[in-house]
């Protein structure tokens, strides 16, 4: 295995998992090491419960994200949400939506194709959904599919959507090692929401071959694997800096595509996700108390 560890580092890649976890010293722009999101703040009800919880708890929550994509919220809606995101400096992430799990095809409950942009049709599809989106105001969506990365990625570079916008790559997309996520980087992808199961050796190997910032659940859906790992949260940031701390919520239903009809359940998940980002943070001040966020 020797020649093939020397030709990866000879690319500027690990040629193995970093089991010494090195300190990461890269950092965000203002020079944080970590940053808080709420994942799947459904509406634009959950997005304000969301934050009147984390003033409540004194929780600095720097980003939402959102699974049912921008195409199931309506013009006015998405006026609220921007105008919400404006007024608190904060950062909304629409899922660009469709994938072929909402398709008419039968692959997609079988394999892993759920998350791709199922023929060029719903590639235009997705990409529509990001066009209208930005034009609502919204400068960051979620992508799940290297195509409509890519794709969207040079409409951003020649001025058909917006030179801020950004690009959030799903957990869903499932690269897995520093050579296929630096890829993604190359892609256009502004951070990476690495795969919910990696060890602490293997993020500080992704975080040595790539600059974006990483998205990591500390507490994971059950059906991203209902992982709770908290005790990890100072590890995490010393090794994997910058990175998105990202509280989702074991034991929890899953919503998507969600609506006014589950409003009061979206409400219910968003603030206790921001309680449990209340405990993660607790324990991150506990055992790294000079960590920058």
């Amino acid at each position: 295995m020797r020649r093939t560890r020397e030709f990866l580092r000879s690319l500027g890649l690990p040629g193995e998992d970093l089991g010494n976890l090195p300190t990461s010293t890269k950092r965000f722009p203002d020079g944080a090491q970590y940053r808080v999101e709420i994942p799947s703040v459904e509406g634009p009800e959950a997005l304000a419960a969301v934050y009147e919880e984390a003033d409540a708890r004194g929780v600095t929550v720097h980003r939402v994200s959102q699974g049912s994509g921008g195409m199931l919220l309506t013009q006015r809606e998405l006026a609220r949400i921007v105008a919400f995101e404006r007024a608190r400096s904060i950062e909304v992430c629409l899922f660009a939506r469709p994938v072929a799990a909402w398709d008419t095809g039968a692959a997609s409950l079988t394999g892993p194709v759920a998350a791709q942009a199922r023929g060029t049709e719903q590639l235009v599809h997705v990409l529509e959904d990001i066009r209208r989106t930005a034009e609502a105001g919204i400068r960051s969506v979620l992508v799940t599919d290297l195509g409509v990365l890519t794709v969207a990625d040079r409409m951003r570079a020649e001025g058909d959507l917006p030179d801020d916008m950004k690009f959030k790559v799903s957990v869903q997309m499932g690269l897995a090692n520093p050579a296929s996520i630096r890829l993604a980087e190359q892609a256009g992808a502004t951070t990476y929401n690495v795969p919910t199961d990696l060890s602490l050796a293997q993020l500080a190997a992704i975080r040595a071959a790539i600059d974006i910032p990483l998205d990591i659940y500390v507490e994971s859906p059950d059906d991203l694997g209902g992982f709770v790992r908290h005790f990890e949260i100072a590890e995490i940031v010393r090794v994997a800096a910058p990175v998105y701390l990202k509280f989702g919520l074991r034991n929890a239903p899953n919503i998507y595509p969600s609506g006014t009809h589950l409003t009061p359940t979206a409400v219910a998940l968003g603030r206790e996700r921001v309680r449990r980002a209340e405990i993660g943070l607790e324990l991150l001040d506990r055992y790294a108390a000079k960590a920058e966020g």
